[in-house]
């Protein structure tokens, strides 16, 4: 599917107080069709915040496979709520985040890939700027210690002030982007519901986002069926699954296939290189320099391009890349490799790609729990906005 290029703008303003003059919400114009193309093919879902019916977590509406880990995020300050949720999904869709109200969460976190960009090396942001990062996959949150490539993120309720306030990414502050929800009857109204309160403040706003952005639970693949029972591998699936845990699985490690951990896998024959120092940029450590979170392979066949810079789309280079050039911190189980990267023939690499298909989980990308639905924002009209057509 191509990219939307601009999204939709209302002509119609309110007054509140008779004092402000509210703007409405700008929505993707072709995700808008294709929510209402979801609602007319089929019934729409039970609007209850339900992933799953084999948790074994007992944290309500939070469902993960039994076979998941513990989730690091803590449920008890922000407990799961139908009214916060359908409110962080609102504003996770909506550009009034951005300064011109032109960039979402969701343009560059797009859900029929995962919830990365598609086919981006880097995301373009405000007025067309250019980041020096790929989109990171948004799934299983809940069990990231750390956010961001170089873990500069402690916490998920508070990562959305990141791109918030990033220039090249929406290029807005905290302050205004609260007077504008504040102006907005929508959002007053909305969130007075969820929170009960007559102002909207960071804490609310945050909270919601977090909510929405926590249930993005990918563990519904046929892999996840394999190991409930429930289906089984092809021999070339299966070969790949050895192939992996025999090459691979010493950083993509456990059923999450991460170990969230930062590593320098040696991609830059350049050790000089500062353009993105990695970890580095957070500790300020030199032997963090280049180090990169290792990024789960669930999903990985719909997440192209690869790497922290977007740099190959080629499954067989992303992996030879591992190791091919030294460098004062290269990880130590990569030393072997030095000078060729990981080698592994072309059959090798088919079987890979098999069992990496195996870890799509087609209910993230195509579930309606997590898409925009232009019924969050009734009873506000629409249409084009033109000053938006950088967007892409």
């Amino acid at each position: 599917m191509r990219p939307t290029k601009c999204f939709l703008k209302t002509t119609k303003t309110c007054s509140v107080s008779n004092t402000s003059t509210i703007e409405m919400p700008r929505l993707w114009p072709h995700i808008v069709i294709g929510s209402f193309l979801l609602l007319s093919c089929s019934k729409m879902k039970d609007e209850n915040v339900v992933l799953s019916d084999n948790s074994n977590k007992n944290i309500p509406g939070f469902a993960p496979p039994a076979h998941f880990p513990k989730p690091v995020y803590d449920f008890s300050g922000n407990t799961i709520d139908q009214k916060k949720f359908r409110l962080g999904r609102m504003l996770f869709y909506d550009p009034i985040l951005s300064l011109d109200s032109c960039i979402s969460c969701g343009t560059c976190h797009q859900q029929s890939v995962a919830f990365t960009h598609l086919n981006h090396t880097v995301s373009h942001g405000i007025n067309g700027l250019p980041g020096s990062r790929n989109s990171p996959t948004l799934a299983n949150l809940a069990w990231s210690p750390q956010l961001m490539w170089d873990g500069g993120i402690p916490n998920l309720e508070i990562q959305p002030l990141a791109p918030i306030e990033n220039h090249v990414e929406m290029g807005d502050k905290l302050p205004n982007v609260l007077r504008k929800l504040n102006r907005h009857p929508l959002y007053s109204t909305r969130f007075k519901e969820a929170f009960q309160k007559d102002s909207i403040d960071s804490q609310q706003m945050l909270k919601a986002l977090a909510q929405f952005m926590v249930m993005l639970v990918s563990g519904n693949s046929k892999y996840d069926h394999y190991l409930q029972g429930k289906a089984t591998l092809s021999n070339d699936e299966l070969e790949g699954l050895k192939i992996v845990k025999e090459k691979c699985a010493s950083c993509h490690a456990g059923e999450l296939f991460t170990d969230f951990a930062y590593h320098n896998i040696g991609l830059d024959s350049n050790i000089l290189d500062i353009s993105d120092l990695g970890r580095e940029t957070v500790t300020k450590r030199k032997q963090d320099r280049r180090k990169f979170k290792t990024p789960s392979l669930r999903n990985m066949a719909v997440t192209k391009p690869y790497m922290h810079d977007g740099r190959t789309n080629d499954l067989k280079t992303c992996i030879k890349n591992h190791g091919e050039f030294d460098s004062p911190n290269l990880d130590s189980q990569l030393k072997k490799y030095i000078g060729t990267g990981i080698a592994i023939s072309d059959e090798e690499c088919m079987k890979v790609n098999a069992f990496i298909n195996t870890l799509t989980d087609p209910t993230l990308l195509t579930d309606t729990l997590f898409s925009l639905r232009t019924t969050d924002f009734l009873p506000y009209s629409t249409k084009p906005a033109k000053h938006c057509d950088y967007v892409h």
